[in-house]
Protein backbone atom coordinates (compact mmCIF):
# COMPACT_ATOMS: atom_id res chain seq x y z
CA UNK A 1 0.00 0.00 0.00
CA UNK A 2 3.18 2.29 -0.09
CA UNK A 3 3.34 4.96 -2.68
CA UNK A 4 4.56 8.34 -4.09
CA UNK A 5 2.34 11.35 -4.13
CA UNK A 6 0.11 11.72 -6.43
CA UNK A 7 -1.48 14.82 -8.79
CA UNK A 8 -4.58 13.03 -8.91
CA UNK A 9 -4.92 12.69 -5.19
CA UNK A 10 -3.56 16.66 -4.78
CA UNK A 11 -0.18 15.38 -3.87
CA UNK A 12 -0.97 12.82 -1.63
CA UNK A 13 -0.63 8.95 -1.44
CA UNK A 14 -3.34 6.75 -1.25
CA UNK A 15 -1.92 6.01 2.88
CA UNK A 16 -2.70 9.92 2.73
CA UNK A 17 -6.04 10.08 1.08
CA UNK A 18 -7.55 7.14 2.23
CA UNK A 19 -9.86 7.40 5.59
CA UNK A 20 -8.72 4.66 7.77
CA UNK A 21 -10.16 5.81 11.23
CA UNK A 22 -8.50 2.43 12.99
CA UNK A 23 -5.27 2.76 12.01
CA UNK A 24 -4.44 6.21 12.51
CA UNK A 25 -6.15 5.59 16.11
CA UNK A 26 -3.88 2.94 16.73
CA UNK A 27 -1.21 4.94 15.19
CA UNK A 28 -1.54 7.69 18.62
CA UNK A 29 -0.27 5.01 20.54
CA UNK A 30 1.61 2.61 18.87
CA UNK A 31 5.21 2.31 17.28
CA UNK A 32 6.10 3.87 13.86
CA UNK A 33 8.78 3.83 11.49
CA UNK A 34 10.56 2.49 8.27
CA UNK A 35 11.78 -0.80 7.64
CA UNK A 36 14.26 -1.90 4.60
CA UNK A 37 12.34 -5.30 3.58
CA UNK A 38 14.77 -5.29 0.08
CA UNK A 39 17.96 -6.11 1.04
CA UNK A 40 20.61 -4.56 -1.07
CA UNK A 41 21.48 -6.63 -4.52
CA UNK A 42 17.71 -8.24 -4.33
CA UNK A 43 14.83 -7.68 -6.64
CA UNK A 44 12.22 -6.08 -5.14
CA UNK A 45 9.54 -8.73 -5.53
CA UNK A 46 6.75 -9.94 -2.66
CA UNK A 47 8.74 -12.84 -2.21
CA UNK A 48 11.78 -11.18 -1.10
CA UNK A 49 9.83 -8.80 0.47
CA UNK A 50 7.64 -11.05 2.17
CA UNK A 51 10.20 -13.22 3.20
CA UNK A 52 11.63 -10.48 5.10
CA UNK A 53 8.38 -9.21 7.01
CA UNK A 54 8.01 -12.77 8.41
CA UNK A 55 11.82 -12.42 9.27
CA UNK A 56 13.62 -14.73 7.21
CA UNK A 57 16.95 -13.37 6.01
CA UNK A 58 16.46 -13.83 2.05
CA UNK A 59 20.06 -13.81 1.17
CA UNK A 60 20.34 -16.81 3.51
CA UNK A 61 17.30 -19.04 2.33
CA UNK A 62 15.94 -17.63 -1.15
CA UNK A 63 16.33 -19.77 -4.01
CA UNK A 64 13.42 -18.06 -6.36
CA UNK A 65 9.95 -17.00 -6.21
CA UNK A 66 8.27 -19.90 -8.12
CA UNK A 67 9.17 -22.72 -6.29
CA UNK A 68 7.75 -21.02 -3.45
CA UNK A 69 4.33 -21.48 -5.72
CA UNK A 70 5.33 -24.56 -6.77
CA UNK A 71 5.22 -25.98 -3.30
CA UNK A 72 1.33 -23.91 -2.83
CA UNK A 73 0.30 -25.91 -6.09
CA UNK A 74 1.39 -28.87 -4.02
CA UNK A 75 4.74 -29.99 -6.69
CA UNK A 76 6.99 -32.14 -5.10
CA UNK A 77 10.08 -30.59 -6.86
CA UNK A 78 13.24 -32.79 -7.33
CA UNK A 79 16.46 -31.47 -5.87
CA UNK A 80 17.41 -31.06 -10.01
CA UNK A 81 14.18 -29.27 -11.12
CA UNK A 82 13.85 -25.66 -12.00
CA UNK A 83 10.26 -24.24 -11.83
CA UNK A 84 9.47 -21.29 -13.69
CA UNK A 85 6.26 -19.03 -12.60
CA UNK A 86 4.13 -18.93 -16.03
CA UNK A 87 1.89 -15.59 -16.41
CA UNK A 88 -1.12 -15.90 -18.52
CA UNK A 89 -0.70 -12.42 -20.32
CA UNK A 90 -1.95 -10.44 -23.27
CA UNK A 91 0.15 -9.57 -26.11
CA UNK A 92 -0.37 -7.30 -28.60
CA UNK A 93 -1.18 -8.78 -32.05
CA UNK A 94 2.21 -7.38 -34.05
CA UNK A 95 3.05 -10.57 -36.16
CA UNK A 96 7.13 -10.64 -34.64
CA UNK A 97 6.75 -11.39 -30.87
CA UNK A 98 9.63 -9.46 -29.97
CA UNK A 99 7.75 -6.64 -31.17
CA UNK A 100 4.75 -6.80 -29.34
CA UNK A 101 3.47 -5.14 -26.32
CA UNK A 102 2.98 -6.20 -22.74
CA UNK A 103 -1.07 -5.00 -22.85
CA UNK A 104 -2.00 -7.28 -19.40
CA UNK A 105 0.33 -8.94 -17.01
CA UNK A 106 -3.05 -10.79 -15.83
CA UNK A 107 -5.37 -11.35 -19.00
CA UNK A 108 -8.24 -9.42 -17.77
CA UNK A 109 -7.99 -11.18 -14.66
CA UNK A 110 -8.69 -14.41 -16.27
CA UNK A 111 -10.60 -16.69 -13.95
CA UNK A 112 -9.45 -20.12 -12.52
CA UNK A 113 -11.66 -22.16 -14.38
CA UNK A 114 -11.04 -20.48 -17.71
CA UNK A 115 -7.50 -20.63 -17.02
CA UNK A 116 -7.16 -24.44 -16.15
CA UNK A 117 -9.08 -24.72 -19.82
CA UNK A 118 -6.02 -22.74 -21.15
CA UNK A 119 -3.14 -24.77 -18.85
CA UNK A 120 -4.05 -28.01 -20.32
CA UNK A 121 -4.06 -26.94 -23.64
CA UNK A 122 -0.84 -25.43 -23.17
CA UNK A 123 0.64 -29.21 -21.63
CA UNK A 124 -0.76 -31.16 -24.60
CA UNK A 125 1.46 -28.82 -26.83
CA UNK A 126 4.12 -28.77 -24.65
CA UNK A 127 4.60 -31.44 -21.62
CA UNK A 128 6.82 -34.08 -22.60
CA UNK A 129 9.81 -35.69 -20.16
CA UNK A 130 11.93 -32.77 -19.52
CA UNK A 131 8.71 -30.17 -19.06
CA UNK A 132 5.62 -30.05 -17.66
CA UNK A 133 3.26 -27.11 -17.10
CA UNK A 134 0.55 -27.23 -13.85
CA UNK A 135 -1.84 -25.17 -13.38
CA UNK A 136 -2.14 -22.40 -10.57
CA UNK A 137 -4.86 -20.02 -9.66
CA UNK A 138 -6.22 -16.95 -11.94
CA UNK A 139 -3.39 -15.77 -13.96
CA UNK A 140 -0.65 -17.02 -12.04
CA UNK A 141 0.82 -21.25 -13.41
CA UNK A 142 4.05 -22.88 -13.12
CA UNK A 143 6.43 -24.57 -15.47
CA UNK A 144 8.38 -27.66 -13.96
CA UNK A 145 11.90 -27.90 -16.10
CA UNK A 146 13.05 -31.65 -15.45
CA UNK A 147 17.04 -31.27 -14.70
CA UNK A 148 16.89 -27.26 -15.80
CA UNK A 149 19.11 -24.25 -15.47
CA UNK A 150 18.82 -21.44 -13.45
CA UNK A 151 21.07 -19.83 -15.68
CA UNK A 152 19.02 -18.57 -18.21
CA UNK A 153 19.34 -14.78 -18.28
CA UNK A 154 16.87 -12.22 -17.16
CA UNK A 155 12.96 -13.05 -17.70
CA UNK A 156 11.04 -9.84 -17.26
CA UNK A 157 8.40 -9.72 -14.54
CA UNK A 158 5.46 -9.36 -16.58
CA UNK A 159 4.22 -6.58 -14.42
CA UNK A 160 7.70 -4.65 -14.91
CA UNK A 161 6.64 -4.25 -18.09
CA UNK A 162 3.00 -3.10 -18.25
CA UNK A 163 2.33 -1.39 -21.72
CA UNK A 164 5.88 -1.93 -23.00
CA UNK A 165 7.25 -3.40 -25.55
CA UNK A 166 8.05 -7.30 -24.73
CA UNK A 167 11.91 -8.17 -23.36
CA UNK A 168 13.20 -11.48 -23.87
CA UNK A 169 16.25 -13.19 -22.73
CA UNK A 170 19.31 -13.68 -24.74
CA UNK A 171 20.56 -16.30 -23.28
CA UNK A 172 21.21 -19.77 -25.41
CA UNK A 173 19.99 -21.63 -22.18
CA UNK A 174 16.36 -19.44 -22.19
CA UNK A 175 16.06 -20.89 -26.10
CA UNK A 176 13.09 -23.36 -25.22
CA UNK A 177 11.28 -21.31 -22.32
CA UNK A 178 11.36 -18.54 -25.54
CA UNK A 179 10.28 -21.09 -27.88
CA UNK A 180 7.62 -22.33 -26.36
CA UNK A 181 6.51 -18.64 -25.60
CA UNK A 182 6.30 -17.96 -29.17
CA UNK A 183 4.72 -20.92 -29.82
CA UNK A 184 1.99 -20.49 -27.26
CA UNK A 185 0.56 -17.48 -29.36
CA UNK A 186 -0.48 -20.08 -32.33
CA UNK A 187 -1.98 -22.74 -29.56
CA UNK A 188 -3.77 -19.53 -27.61
CA UNK A 189 -5.24 -17.50 -30.01
CA UNK A 190 -8.09 -19.61 -31.55
CA UNK A 191 -8.42 -21.23 -28.27
CA UNK A 192 -12.14 -21.50 -27.49
CA UNK A 193 -12.06 -19.63 -23.86
CA UNK A 194 -10.50 -17.02 -25.61
CA UNK A 195 -12.80 -16.80 -28.46
CA UNK A 196 -15.58 -16.60 -26.01
CA UNK A 197 -13.98 -14.06 -24.15
CA UNK A 198 -13.14 -11.66 -26.78
CA UNK A 199 -16.64 -11.94 -27.71
CA UNK A 200 -17.38 -10.26 -24.33
CA UNK A 201 -15.33 -7.89 -24.54
CA UNK A 202 -12.94 -9.38 -22.50
CA UNK A 203 -8.83 -9.21 -22.93
CA UNK A 204 -7.06 -12.80 -24.13
CA UNK A 205 -5.11 -14.94 -22.79
CA UNK A 206 -3.23 -15.39 -25.81
CA UNK A 207 0.52 -16.09 -24.87
CA UNK A 208 2.17 -17.70 -21.56
CA UNK A 209 5.08 -15.85 -20.07
CA UNK A 210 7.89 -17.18 -18.23
CA UNK A 211 10.29 -15.76 -15.29
CA UNK A 212 10.82 -16.16 -11.54
CA UNK A 213 13.11 -19.44 -11.93
CA UNK A 214 14.35 -20.89 -8.60
CA UNK A 215 15.48 -24.96 -7.10
CA UNK A 216 13.80 -26.82 -4.27
CA UNK A 217 12.54 -23.94 -1.69
CA UNK A 218 13.78 -24.89 2.51
CA UNK A 219 13.00 -22.37 5.39
CA UNK A 220 13.22 -23.10 8.57
CA UNK A 221 9.89 -23.93 9.91
CA UNK A 222 8.13 -20.98 11.79
CA UNK A 223 7.66 -21.89 14.72
CA UNK A 224 11.49 -23.02 15.53
CA UNK A 225 12.45 -19.73 14.28
CA UNK A 226 10.71 -17.85 16.81
CA UNK A 227 8.78 -20.69 19.13
CA UNK A 228 5.07 -19.48 18.04
CA UNK A 229 2.91 -21.48 16.00
CA UNK A 230 1.81 -19.43 13.15
CA UNK A 231 -1.29 -19.26 10.25
CA UNK A 232 -1.15 -17.78 7.02
CA UNK A 233 -3.94 -16.13 5.11
CA UNK A 234 -3.68 -15.36 1.47
CA UNK A 235 -5.33 -15.94 -2.16
CA UNK A 236 -1.78 -16.03 -3.38
CA UNK A 237 0.30 -18.95 -4.48
CA UNK A 238 3.25 -17.47 -3.47
CA UNK A 239 2.20 -16.48 0.10
CA UNK A 240 0.69 -19.87 0.60
CA UNK A 241 4.01 -21.58 -0.77
CA UNK A 242 5.85 -19.12 2.21
CA UNK A 243 3.39 -20.20 4.25
CA UNK A 244 3.79 -23.44 3.22
CA UNK A 245 7.58 -24.42 3.52
CA UNK A 246 7.72 -22.44 6.57
CA UNK A 247 5.29 -24.97 8.35
CA UNK A 248 2.46 -22.30 9.30
CA UNK A 249 -0.77 -23.16 8.86
CA UNK A 250 -2.04 -22.49 5.67
CA UNK A 251 -5.79 -21.05 5.62
CA UNK A 252 -7.78 -20.77 2.70
CA UNK A 253 -10.67 -18.26 2.53
CA UNK A 254 -13.69 -18.83 0.13
CA UNK A 255 -14.08 -15.41 -2.19
CA UNK A 256 -10.83 -14.70 -1.56
CA UNK A 257 -9.42 -13.57 -4.72
CA UNK A 258 -6.22 -10.97 -4.53
CA UNK A 259 -8.21 -8.53 -5.87
CA UNK A 260 -10.15 -5.66 -4.54
CA UNK A 261 -13.33 -7.72 -4.46
CA UNK A 262 -11.95 -10.51 -1.88
CA UNK A 263 -13.12 -11.39 0.32
CA UNK A 264 -12.17 -8.97 3.31
CA UNK A 265 -14.52 -10.32 6.48
CA UNK A 266 -14.02 -13.98 5.72
CA UNK A 267 -9.88 -12.84 6.24
CA UNK A 268 -10.68 -11.36 9.21
CA UNK A 269 -13.18 -13.74 10.47
CA UNK A 270 -10.73 -16.94 9.32
CA UNK A 271 -7.83 -15.06 11.57
CA UNK A 272 -9.91 -14.76 14.48
CA UNK A 273 -10.97 -18.23 14.26
CA UNK A 274 -7.38 -18.93 13.72
CA UNK A 275 -6.15 -17.82 16.85
CA UNK A 276 -9.06 -18.86 18.85
CA UNK A 277 -7.62 -22.55 17.36
CA UNK A 278 -4.81 -22.22 19.45
CA UNK A 279 -1.87 -20.55 17.09
CA UNK A 280 -0.21 -17.27 18.06
CA UNK A 281 0.36 -15.66 14.80
CA UNK A 282 -1.90 -14.90 12.18
CA UNK A 283 -0.07 -13.48 9.10
CA UNK A 284 -2.75 -12.01 7.12
CA UNK A 285 -1.69 -10.93 3.21
CA UNK A 286 -3.69 -8.62 1.58
CA UNK A 287 -2.74 -8.51 -2.38
CA UNK A 288 -5.61 -5.83 -3.42
CA UNK A 289 -3.37 -2.57 -2.81
CA UNK A 290 -0.60 -4.52 -4.60
CA UNK A 291 -2.76 -5.30 -7.94
CA UNK A 292 -4.33 -1.95 -7.98
CA UNK A 293 -0.57 -0.21 -8.20
CA UNK A 294 0.16 -2.58 -11.26
CA UNK A 295 -2.91 -1.58 -12.90
CA UNK A 296 -2.45 2.16 -11.95
CA UNK A 297 -5.94 2.06 -10.20
CA UNK A 298 -5.97 4.87 -8.20
CA UNK A 299 -9.27 4.69 -6.60
CA UNK A 300 -9.29 1.53 -6.28
CA UNK A 301 -5.31 1.49 -4.33
CA UNK A 302 -7.33 3.96 -2.04
CA UNK A 303 -10.13 2.58 -1.64
CA UNK A 304 -8.21 -1.41 -0.54
CA UNK A 305 -6.80 0.56 1.99
CA UNK A 306 -10.13 1.87 3.00
CA UNK A 307 -11.62 -1.54 3.60
CA UNK A 308 -8.73 -3.51 5.07
CA UNK A 309 -9.49 -0.78 7.97
CA UNK A 310 -13.03 -1.09 7.83
CA UNK A 311 -13.47 -5.06 7.25
CA UNK A 312 -10.44 -6.27 8.65
CA UNK A 313 -8.88 -4.20 10.98
CA UNK A 314 -12.19 -3.42 12.99
CA UNK A 315 -13.39 -6.73 13.14
CA UNK A 316 -9.72 -7.63 14.73
CA UNK A 317 -10.36 -5.16 17.38
CA UNK A 318 -13.78 -5.74 18.01
CA UNK A 319 -12.96 -9.45 18.82
CA UNK A 320 -13.61 -10.74 22.05
CA UNK A 321 -9.16 -12.47 22.18
CA UNK A 322 -8.11 -10.20 25.15
CA UNK A 323 -5.20 -8.50 24.72
CA UNK A 324 -3.42 -8.51 21.15
CA UNK A 325 -0.03 -6.90 19.23
CA UNK A 326 -1.01 -6.02 15.68
CA UNK A 327 1.95 -5.15 13.02
CA UNK A 328 0.47 -3.48 9.93
CA UNK A 329 2.70 -3.41 6.88
CA UNK A 330 3.48 -3.66 3.14
CA UNK A 331 5.76 -5.77 2.03
CA UNK A 332 6.80 -3.22 -0.95
CA UNK A 333 5.71 0.15 -2.46
CA UNK A 334 4.12 -0.44 -5.49
CA UNK A 335 3.68 3.25 -6.55
CA UNK A 336 0.53 4.00 -8.84
CA UNK A 337 3.40 6.48 -11.21
CA UNK A 338 5.20 3.36 -12.28
CA UNK A 339 3.02 0.60 -11.88
CA UNK A 340 5.91 -1.91 -10.62
CA UNK A 341 7.60 -2.51 -7.48
CA UNK A 342 10.56 -0.65 -5.70
CA UNK A 343 13.03 -0.80 -2.89
CA UNK A 344 12.20 1.85 -0.91
CA UNK A 345 11.48 1.36 2.97
CA UNK A 346 8.01 0.92 3.87
CA UNK A 347 5.91 2.53 6.82
CA UNK A 348 5.40 -0.06 9.61
CA UNK A 349 3.12 -0.02 13.27
CA UNK A 350 3.16 -2.30 15.79
CA UNK A 351 0.55 -2.00 18.36
CA UNK A 352 0.05 -3.79 21.55
CA UNK A 353 -3.15 -3.49 23.63
CA UNK A 354 -1.38 -4.11 26.64
CA UNK A 355 0.94 -0.62 26.28
CA UNK A 356 0.54 3.34 25.23
CA UNK A 357 3.64 4.48 23.02
CA UNK A 358 3.68 8.35 21.78
CA UNK A 359 3.13 7.41 18.40
CA UNK A 360 1.82 9.79 15.49
CA UNK A 361 -1.49 10.91 14.48
CA UNK A 362 -1.73 9.32 10.84
CA UNK A 363 -0.13 6.24 9.47
CA UNK A 364 1.80 7.54 6.14
CA UNK A 365 5.13 6.84 4.21
CA UNK A 366 5.48 10.78 5.77
CA UNK A 367 4.97 10.65 9.52
CA UNK A 368 7.09 7.06 9.52
CA UNK A 369 9.79 8.85 8.20
CA UNK A 370 9.57 11.32 10.31
CA UNK A 371 9.82 9.12 13.94
CA UNK A 372 13.09 7.86 12.53
CA UNK A 373 12.75 4.69 13.69
CA UNK A 374 14.19 2.49 11.44
CA UNK A 375 15.13 -1.46 10.99
CA UNK A 376 17.87 -1.32 8.17
CA UNK A 377 17.53 -5.16 8.18
CA UNK A 378 13.86 -5.62 7.48
CA UNK A 379 14.02 -9.35 8.38
CA UNK A 380 14.81 -8.26 12.01
CA UNK A 381 11.40 -6.45 12.62
CA UNK A 382 9.16 -9.90 12.68
CA UNK A 383 11.51 -10.69 15.84
CA UNK A 384 10.96 -7.41 17.36
CA UNK A 385 7.15 -7.35 17.09
CA UNK A 386 7.40 -10.95 18.80
CA UNK A 387 9.58 -10.15 22.01
CA UNK A 388 7.73 -10.07 24.84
Amino acid sequence: MADEPLLELGGKTPMESAYKPNMDRLALVSEVGLAKTVQDGMKPGSDVANLAVLGYNAKECYTGRSPLEAGSIGIDMAETDVSFRCNLVTLSDEPRYEDKTMVDYCSGDISTEEAAQIIASIGEEFDNSEFKFYSGVAYRHCLIWHGGTTDVGTLTPPHDISGQKVRLSDSPNAEKLIDMMKRSVDVLTSHPVNIERVKRGERPANSIWLWGEGTRAKLEPFLTKFGKKAAMISAVDLLKGIGKFAEMEVIDVPGATGYIDTNFDGKAEAAIEALRRGNDLVYIHVEAPDECGHRGEVQNKVKAIELIDEKILSKLLASDLGDIKILICPDHPTPLGTKTHTRNPVPYMIYDSTKTQSGVETLTEKTAEATGVYFENGYEIMGHFLAE
